[in-house]
């Protein structure tokens, strides 16, 4: 059993950041809703509280009695974890002129405290909060001050508990990184997460989680699944089947491509080539969430059809991530988003769920699909839509559409990836317009298709910004999509920011 820091989350917006940090520092972590402190405290090394929208103030603040965690785990209060454990031990915490957001310089730091060891006076941090405390209760001593908040971190004497009122746990916090990790020396971890020992763990798991029984999964092309694949054939072999279906909305030669790298790592793959059910059955569709909905189900359907020429099969694999399961619980714990990839299958086909990466963040995934030794263009590629093109021709879809959508997109990618710019932005495609404009070609006059080219940076998705790569690629990319894509005469280069604008257009 590993050991591991439980986060417990307050509704704020940093609290994956958290996490992932936490992560980062080899150590394990769970974040759970502020009110669902695990009953198996098995392996606790300590507990992190994390930052609120919330005022402690409020009649409808977050709050819990943290008589049961303190003095029995170390534990870390930032921002309003940090008034929390103030109000509730009767201190004041108060809205003043003196509410700080954004950076702020540390003018006083005790260093000799061992949850600031190695950070120094004038370090910069990064504040959030429109609350102060104003008044500390007896014990609990002020380790570190900005120029406008005395009590920018404390120690409760004592016991081992801590807190700041900065975010260690954002970029902008110097050596907050080293702080979450003075932190964990408090609390002994031994930091041995890693991917290989996750690895090791997780197939020990999976085979006695499934023991003999077959077991079938639906791939797309993608990371997640392509890593829960490659974990469930190391752990069960030929009793894993796996499905790649082409629902006629994938880039051009993606169904080839993707299906030998599979032959590579020894999967056991059956390919269905559905593409004109799912352009019969969007044919004249130009509402979104309708295409949407077509795609999604005919999907079902054709997995569905699959699975049942297989025999004795009891689950179904799914490539379900921490970020999945976090979004799938709101604050108290109810669902609010479901995350089964494959709609009602499980259910409708009497199969249990297995799902090996639902531990992982999205980066650790890329970790231990290097480990594994899968290839660098599996483990590296851009996050693509399940829908697939499909939701990147604005307007109906037809088979000519996607034609000028895939050879234009292959140019874009396949140029990005000679120019060095792939590996360097979030995420990058080509969106095919219902607009058409008039261009010049040779001595004609052309009434053609709009290409927009999309690029962004980003590290987690919530938030992206448009990608400033070199106008001499952009007019390369421009060139080479006008001269060689028949019935494209225009492109342009899409430079919104999510938000307000979103990654896909549609």
């Amino acid at each position: 059993m590993h050991e591991k820091i439980i986060i417990l989350d307050f509704g704020s917006q940093t609290t994956q950041l958290i996490g992932r940090r936490i992560r980062e520092l080899s150590t394990y972590c769970e974040i759970v809703p502020y009110n669902k402190f695990p009953e198996d405290d098995t392996g606790i090394k300590g507990v992190i509280l994390s930052g609120s929208p919330y005022s402690v103030n409020e009649a409808k603040a977050f709050k819990i009695d943290l008589n049961s965690i303190r003095k029995k785990y170390p534990v870390l209060g930032i921002c309003y974890g940090a008034q929390l454990l103030a109000e509730s031990s009767g201190g004041k915490v108060e809205s003043i002129n003196s509410r700080e957001y954004g950076r702020a310089h540390l003018s006083f730091v005790d260093n000799s405290d061992p949850l600031l060891k190695g950070i120094n006076t004038g370090a910069q941090v990064w504040m959030s909060h429109g609350d102060t405390i104003t008044e500390l209760p007896e014990s609990f001593r002020v380790i570190a001050s900005t120029d406008d908040v005395e009590a920018a971190a404390y120690h409760i004497e004592g016991e081992m508990t801590w807190g700041v009122q900065f975010h260690p746990e954002v970029f902008h916090t110097e050596n907050g990184t080293h702080l979450l990790d003075n932190f964990l020396q408090i609390c002994g971890c031994l930091k041995d997460w890693t991917p290989a020992s996750f690895i090791e763990s997780t197939v020990e798991d999976l085979k006695n989680q499934i023991g003999d029984d077959k077991v079938i999964l639906a791939l797309s092309g993608g990371v997640d699944s392509s890593v829960t694949a490659v974990l469930l054939n190391k752990a069960i072999g030929k009793n894993l089947t796996c499905i790649f279906v082409d629902h006629g909305l994938l880039r051009k030669y993606e169904f080839e491509n993707v299906l030998k790298d599979y032959e590579h790592l020894g999967l056991n793959v059956i390919g269905v080539d559905a593409k004109e059910k799912f352009y019969k059955e969007l044919a004249g569709v130009t509402d979104p969430e309708q295409k949407r909905k077509i795609i999604g189900k005919g999907f079902i359907d054709v997995f569905n059809e699959e699975a049942l020429k297989l025999k004795d099969i009891k689950w179904l694999g799914q490539g379900t991530i921490y970020p999945d399961v976090i979004e799938s619980l709101s604050i108290t714990g109810t669902v609010i988003k479901s995350h089964h990839n494959v709609g009602g299958l499980p259910e409708k086909m009497h199969l249990k769920l297995v799902e090996p990466l639902r531990l992982l963040f999205k980066d650790e995934v890329r970790l231990v699909g290097t480990e594994l030794g899968m290839m660098p263009n599996l483990i590296k590629r851009h996050p693509f839509p399940g829908p697939g093109l499909g939701i990147r021709i604005l307007g109906d879809i037809t088979p000519e559409k996607v034609r000028i959508l895939q050879d234009a997109d292959d140019i874009y990618i396949s140029l990005m990836r000679e120019w060095g710019l792939y590996n360097k932005v979030w995420q990058a495609g080509a969106i095919l317009l219902p607009i058409r404009s008039v261009g010049v070609m040779g001595d004609e006059r052309t009434y053609e298709n709009t290409i927009t080219l999309r690029a962004v940076t980003s590290t987690d998705a919530m938030t992206a910004d448009w990608a400033q790569l070199p106008y001499d690629f952009l007019a390369k990319v421009s060139n080479e999509i006008i001269n060689k894509v028949k019935g494209v005469n225009r492109v342009v280069y899409d430079i919104s920011s999510k938000p307000p604008a979103t990654i896909e257009w549609e």
